[in-house]
């Protein structure tokens, strides 16, 4: 058989499941995953070696309505995976009650490559629910491959590699095969960061907070890394912060377990935060934050 290479982007809503999907197929943690929505903020890719084929595969984040600059950018990233996608995951969360909305996505999506409708969560759907989905979407322009599976049970995902490669052309690699993503790793770590914070704080904080990086140093026995905190006010900077230090604290040891785990080294991590007002809507800060 000839190698195949070629990429996949997977759309949803947000909260469908996509970051989870991922990090399933690939066997790695490549993208964060909260219950809370707007979790992904940028086009993750990784990438799927074998010895028969290269998959690039995109995560992409959950298809709302802008509201500020930073969702435009969040959007655009939609847009780019559209454009160089070989075939495309539709991910529809059976858990929902959305058909009529979901439809109105993937139908605005417009997007020209094959596409696998993935019912997903099928674990928390009745047979009736998941067929009733099933007979919903199959009359649809995208709907001629329907898959269900459950992410979390890894129930039907190993279905799903054999479908997109369907629609995989032959060619060469696009990416060294010992690669698991164009990222940096200083992105994943900011990641972790970010993770922990949907974790542990709530109503606005996680929406209205980034992670930026300032310092990443590999020492002999350790890995030094500073990183700032970035919230839109000041009321929002004692929150995180906490009484005492105390959240900041909690903060910062869980995000600096989940980082040694992800690079399989000691880890000394500093966090302190910044409060830049309207960086959501500010485009230099955008840029220095990593959203172009």
């Amino acid at each position: 058989m000839s190698f195949k290479s070629g990429y996949v982007s997977i759309f949803g809503k947000p909260n469908a499941g996509k970051s989870t999907l991922l990090n399933k197929l690939m066997g790695e943690k490549m993208a964060i995953v909260s219950h809370k929505v707007q979790t992904t903020r940028h086009r993750i890719k990784g990438f799927l070696n074998d010895k028969d084929y290269q998959i690039v595969i995109s995560d992409t984040p959950g298809i709302i309505d802008p509201k500020y600059k930073l969702h435009e950018k969040m959007m655009q990233h939609v847009k780019n995976s559209m454009q160089d996608a070989d075939a495309a995951v539709f991910l529809y969360d059976l858990s929902s009650n959305g058909l009529e909305e979901a439809d109105q996505i993937f139908s605005s999506l417009r997007i020209k490559a094959p596409v696998i409708l993935v019912l997903n969560k099928t674990d928390l759907a009745s047979a009736e629910k998941i067929q009733a989905a099933i007979e919903f979407f199959k009359d649809r322009p995208y709907g001629k491959q329907i898959l269900p599976i459950s992410v979390t049970k890894s129930q039907g995902v190993e279905k799903l590699i054999p479908l997109l490669l369907q629609h995989i052309p032959e060619g060469e690699p696009f990416f060294p095969q010992d690669d698991l993503s164009d990222m940096p790793t200083k992105f994943f770590v900011s990641e972790l960061i970010r993770e922990k914070i949907y974790e542990f704080y709530h109503e606005e904080i996680p929406y209205h907070t980034s992670v930026l990086i300032q310092e990443f140093k590999e020492k002999t026995t350790l890995i030094k890394i500073q990183a700032d905190i970035v919230v839109h006010r000041d009321t929002q900077k004692f929150i995180v912060i906490g009484e005492g230090g105390s959240m900041i604290k909690k903060l910062g040891t869980e995000s600096r377990k989940a980082i040694e785990e992800f690079l399989g080294q000691k880890v000394f991590l500093e966090l302190f935060v910044k409060v830049k007002p309207k960086w959501r809507d500010d485009e230099l800060r955008l840029r220095e934050y990593g959203y172009n």
